[in-house]
């Protein structure tokens, strides 16, 4: 079957960004033609031209949002995909509500790049076949029972739930993932007749009719109230060759993702906001003391202060460093690089020890390690795993009790050098263990609250066993301890997806 060529203009007022869109869909077979700018796309676009706009959301004079609206005035049936960064999530969010079909985060892979479009140029390659059976059907929907099969087949193909009135607002159309977006279950909708407000939100069906009703042929795009999850309705009016109006087709697509993802930003500069706050007020107060002269010929208090001035510092320090960290992992996981060299885990774990003696001594916790003669060498970037195994041996010791033990060992199993640390702390409850290591989620409890932190340990050190193809496993009882067990394939074997190690060919 010969791949379908799509017609795409990229919108991008940086250049590399343009290039390589350009490149990374071009080299797929597709024709691409670029702009600096939205009032330079907007003299080259025309109905029909072009497929699909892919434009970036933050450009200087003409927004991606405002291209959108344009373009959509223009060519109603084009595909939109926007380019945007993480922090502007939430006017991503709005530009699907807007009619947009989805939008991609930078930065992204080439891959990604590609099969988002291929995907959005699929969905209107079918929507354009839709619409041309029905004009090939005639004016009434209802005399499509000719091509009822192959419509379905596409509808009931898609992800978005779909649904569709007649002009005399009977129900002609839907698909399963209507009913599974909508929570239908049991008894089904009759096609044939008016959609019944006990299976269907009274919300979709009253937009519906009001596009009907004003015979508009634009898009309406909106939220549906209530939820999880969260849908939006993208509401528009069909009208044949003619101009008359036959119906009005109504996508239902589950946007809660997305919202939880801008939840998910929201708490996070929440937090951050939170934990900078602290320590900047109490070092602004300590420093307000030693100005005022209050401990003027007092060099121990002085120096009492300036201390505790250091140790905010320091969790200011940690926490700037998690974020870059976070930040730098992301980076090299997508553009799948990273330098490996063969590594003692050992002398690695002895390093970790000693840093983390001083605090343990502090808190009263006893930190022990207990290794065989001898490990096998991994290969492994030597600063990402002192990073990964002093996350785990920090976080045991913060999070164990006053006279608590901490414990590193280290053995061989079915080809990984496995590592554990474990303790006698708090530990988790079940119900939370699953979301350990999702960026910036902390487990909240009484004990916990007074305990600083970002969230992103963690998750910083599943990025770092992903990357290196190894495993992270968790064992933990509230109250009793926690094991986290760190597998990491010997040097010298090579791991096939979904299975154990194995012996490398010479």
């Amino acid at each position: 079957m010969v791949k379908r060529v799509g017609r795409i203009l990229v919108v991008d007022d940086e250049r590399m960004m343009r290039e390589l869109c350009r490149h990374s869909l071009a080299s797929e077979g597709h024709e691409v033609t670029a702009a600096e700018s939205g009032p330079a796309a907007l003299e080259i676009f025309r109905p029909g031209e072009f497929d699909l706009v892919l434009t970036d959301l933050m450009m200087p004079g003409m927004s991606g949002l405002d291209l959108l609206a344009r373009v959509l005035e223009v060519d109603p049936d084009v595909a939109c995909v926007m380019m945007t960064a993480q922090a502007t999530v939430e006017t991503a969010v709005e530009a699907i509500k807007r009619g947009a079909f989805n939008y991609v985060s930078k930065p992204f892979t080439p891959g990604e790049l590609v099969a988002l479009v291929e995907k959005a140029l699929e969905v209107r390659w079918l929507t354009q076949e839709s619409a041309r059976l029905r004009e090939e059907a005639g004016r009434n929907l209802l005399l499509l029972t000719a091509e009822q099969s192959r419509i379905r087949t596409i509808v009931e193909s898609m992800v978005d739930g779909v649904m569709v009135i007649n002009r005399e607002g009977n129900l002609v159309l839907f698909n399963p993932a209507l009913l599974r977006l909508l929570g239908i279950k049991g008894e089904l909708p009759t096609t044939g007749e008016s959609p019944s407000e006990s299976l269907f939100p009274a919300q979709l069906l009253g937009w519906m009719k009001e596009a009907s009703a004003e015979a508009d042929t634009s898009r309406v795009a909106r939220e549906l109230s209530g939820g999880p999850p969260n849908l939006a309705a993208n509401i528009a009016l069909i009208r044949d060759e003619a101009g008359e109006a036959l119906g009005v087709v109504a996508v239902v697509r589950d946007i809660t993702e997305a919202k939880n993802l801008q939840q998910r930003m929201s708490d996070f500069v929440s937090m951050v906001a939170h934990e900078l706050r602290s320590p900047l007020g109490a070092i602004s107060q300590y420093l307000d003391v030693i100005l005022s002269g209050a401990t003027k010929g007092q060099p121990d208090k002085e120096q009492q202060i300036l201390g505790r001035c250091r140790g905010r510092t320091g969790a200011l320090s940690q926490l700037v460093g998690d974020l870059l960290e976070f930040a730098r992992l992301q980076g090299k996981r997508k553009a799948r690089e990273r330098t490996l060299a063969p590594l003692e885990v050992a002398e690695v774990l002895r390093e970790t020890v000693d840093f983390a003696s001083q605090p343990a001594a502090a808190r009263n916790v006893t930190l022990t390690l207990d290794l065989p003669q001898a490990l096998p060498q991994v290969d492994a970037d030597r600063d990402d795993l002192l990073r990964l195994f002093t996350n785990f041996v920090d976080n045991a010791i913060k999070y164990n009790r006053e006279g608590g033990s901490v414990r590193i060992a280290g053995h061989v199993t079915d080809g990984y050098v496995a590592v554990e640390v474990i303790d006698t702390g708090l530990g988790i409850a079940q119900d939370q263990l699953a979301r350990l290591g999702e960026a910036f989620f902390r487990v909240k409890t009484p004990e916990t609250a007074q305990i600083t932190g970002t969230g992103l340990g963690v998750s910083i050190c599943k990025e770092i066993i992903e990357a290196h193809n190894g495993h992270l496993e968790v064992e933990s009882e509230e109250g009793r301890g926690s094991t986290f067990r760190v597998l990491l394939p010997r040097r010298g074997l090579t791991t096939a997806a979904g299975s154990a190690p194995t012996e490398a060919e010479p």
